[in-house]
């Protein structure tokens, strides 16, 4: 799975993975919309930094097509709540 950390750049990320990343997605979630400003801090920190230390950084001058897109890490509780979908930010 190919993943965009908004400013940082694409990493292929294994499949078997993605149960752990979700279980990070869903505090994002839980404090998006509980409105817990330093819960959310910690939660994005924490998804953010488990994409990195579980991906493959892609070279920078080849471009794929996204199968997820995730914020920055200084992206505002309010601009998370506008990219989360149904399934938080990472569905399944």
């Amino acid at each position: 799975m190919i993943v965009r950390i908004l400013t940082e750049g694409q990493l292929e990320v294994a499949d078997d993975r993605v149960e752990a990343l979700n279980a990070l997605d869903a505090a994002v979630e839980q404090a998006v919309e509980a409105g817990d400003h330093d819960a959310f801090a910690d939660a994005l920190a924490a998804l953010l930094e488990g994409v990195r230390s579980s991906g493959s950084p892609l070279p920078a001058d080849v471009l794929h097509d996204s199968d997820l897109i995730l914020p920055p890490a200084d992206a505002t509780l309010e601009e998370v709540r506008e990219m989360l979908g149904d399934e938080g930010l990472i569905p399944g």
